[in-house]
């Protein structure tokens, strides 16, 4: 009965004697030194930077003018008062403006997630000539800051009547090279079997990608959907650009319309309590949903 125990004992004597230090003790000084120093402190350094800015945005927006411009700084508002948000959402159209970016944000948004989904299917499981050209071309699309295209599409939008028009604003921004890289990267992990017991079945493309594709790939969608919708909602130069009429305005632009003339700073906290409701909504959706996003950028990055 001690045969068998023997080379477990000999092995444990030879990690010892090896040379092999002992694993540290998970709260010993050491770990917690570096856990603080390489965890904690970075990521409580980030929170902060992302954090207090909208703290004192929020804050700002139920102080007076003499509480925001003056040598005395205060943090909290003497009292909570609304009356900078009733004056930011009476002073401008802001139901239209909201109704505006609610448009432009839902069907740009989805046009823009179902050309992301149909072009990275194809990118991968179609077949067709010069594929891997049109993905570098995608790729380098994706390099490309998007300043550089606006005064291009300013013209062809401007020649088309779009000015001043909601599929104006959505029109330029239907093509996605991030929701398409990220997607087809996704699909590549894919296991070929699911697939090619579809196509057995007599699935063409169109059932494989809506029935066995976009199924299992629902976590990548919906992180394309979320990034789509809060970069569609937060989009303020090319809206900016092709409207200079309220009626036609998005949120992001239309606060514009809030900052005060004369400049004496009686108006930065309407500016403010503008800006929270503006960011409210998108934060609210994008705090219930964020899980997804995660989900979604780590889908597929373990293979084997």
């Amino acid at each position: 009965m001690t045969a068998p125990t023997a080379p477990a004992a000999t092995e444990t004597s030879q990690a010892h004697d090896g040379g092999t230090p002992p694993r540290a003790h998970a709260f010993s000084r050491q770990n917690l030194t570096a856990t603080l120093l390489a965890g904690y402190l970075p990521l409580a350094a980030a929170v902060l930077v992302v954090f207090l800015p909208l703290l004192w945005m929020v804050l700002s927006s139920f102080k007076q003018p003499g509480e925001i411009v003056t040598l005395d700084l205060k943090v909290l508002p003497e009292s909570l008062n609304l009356e900078n948000y009733r004056v930011a959402m009476t002073t401008v159209p802001f139901g239209q403006f909201f109704l505006n970016s609610t448009v432009v944000t839902v069907v740009g948004s989805s046009i823009k997630v179902l050309l992301a989904i149909l072009t990275a299917y194809a990118l991968v499981f179609v077949r067709f000539p010069f594929k891997k050209l049109i993905f570098v071309l995608i790729l380098v699309a994706l390099m490309v800051p998007a300043q550089v295209s606006i005064l291009p599409n300013y013209i062809l939008v401007a020649g088309m009547g779009g000015k001043n028009t909601l599929w104006g604003i959505i029109l330029p921004g239907l093509g996605t090279a991030f929701g398409t890289f990220l997607l087809r990267q996704h699909f590549l992990t894919l296991p070929a079997s699911i697939l090619e017991a579809a196509e057995i079945d007599g699935a063409g493309h169109w059932r494989r990608l809506w029935q066995v594709v976009a199924p299992v790939s629902l976590p990548s969608i919906a992180t394309v959907a979320l990034v789509t919708v809060v970069s569609e909602w937060n989009d303020y130069i090319w809206p900016l650009i092709i409207t200079d009429k309220p009626e036609s305005m998005t949120l992001p632009v239309g606060l514009t319309l809030l900052q005060n003339s004369e400049g004496n700073g009686a108006g930065w906290g309407i500016m403010m309590a503008g800006a929270v409701l503006v960011i409210l909504p998108i934060l609210v959706v994008f705090a219930m949903l964020q899980r997804y996003i995660v989900a979604g950028l780590t889908q597929g990055s373990v293979t084997g």
